[in-house]
């Protein structure tokens, strides 16, 4: 198991971005959250496989139709434990 935080920068907010990360880690079993920031930028936390960790990692590079996604930033954490993924509100 893997657990990281990754800050996702650029036109990710007001775009639906948070909902295909919950879309995509709903596919790859992915656990942890996602909410938008007051600076603009999204984090996503997430734990899960390694390769799936990997795969939502492209997933959020790439970013959904609206977004421009600028720079991804990624921290390892220690495993958390969640039992669902979910959009959290600020």
């Amino acid at each position: 198991m893997r657990t990281i935080r990754i800050f996702v920068s650029g036109t990710v907010q007001g775009v639906f971005f948070r909902a295909f990360v919950e879309e995509e880690a709903d596919k790859l079993d992915l656990k942890g959250f996602v909410r938008n920031l007051d600076d603009d930028r999204v984090e996503v936390v997430i734990e899960g496989r390694e390769k799936d960790v990997e795969k939502m990692i492209e997933k959020c590079r790439k970013g959904c139709p609206y977004s421009q996604v600028k720079d991804v930033e990624i921290e390892k954490m220690r495993h958390q434990g969640f039992k669902e993924f979910k959009i959290l509100k600020f």
